[in-house]
């Protein structure tokens, strides 16, 4: 593995322990905190934490991290005789499955959904009980899968 990839599997880890960390966050307080707010009051936050997240600082890590690790995917096919190839390959195809699919197959959705809703009608409340549960469940599989591909991408460095 040359500097320029060691480099570039530093900051995809680095990236993608970041990114665990938010989603850590999330999982652990933010939607527990959330949920226990008035329905109303907890959509309408969630609301506007969803379009605040669309922003440069948050974009640039979640998506510079997933170009990061299908360059180092390319690299690691490539050079499959490499000793830390398979581990380049695990911790990229990792993070882009379980981070940047799940989040537009699965939290996105779900967002688009939340983004319709108004938090003064009534009838939401139960909507914003049920989106609380399965934002918070897909939240963990992109928790678990951006950790993973940390670990996987510094053992990856450890091996080259």
């Amino acid at each position: 593995m040359t500097a320029f990839l060691q480099i570039g599997t530093v900051v995809a880890a680095l990236g993608s322990g970041l990114i665990a960390g938010v989603f850590f966050a999330f999982s652990t307080f933010v939607m527990a905190g959330l949920a226990q707010l008035p329905p109303a009051e907890g959509l309408a936050a969630m609301q506007s934490i969803n379009r605040t997240a669309v922003r440069p600082p948050f974009m640039a890590v979640l998506f510079g991290t997933a170009l990061a690790c299908l360059g180092l995917a390319v690299w690691a096919v490539l050079n499959w005789g490499e000793r830390s190839a398979g581990w380049v390959l695990a911790g990229a195809a990792l993070y882009v499955i379980g981070a940047i699919v799940v989040t537009i197959v699965a939290n996105v959705s779900r967002n688009e959904a939340l983004a319709l809703l108004d938090p003064g009608d009534p009838g939401t409340a139960e909507l914003w009980v049920s989106y609380v549960a399965s934002w918070t469940g897909w939240n963990h599989v992109r928790t678990l899968a951006s950790l993973g591909a940390a670990a996987l991408l510094t053992v990856a460095l450890l091996r080259a």
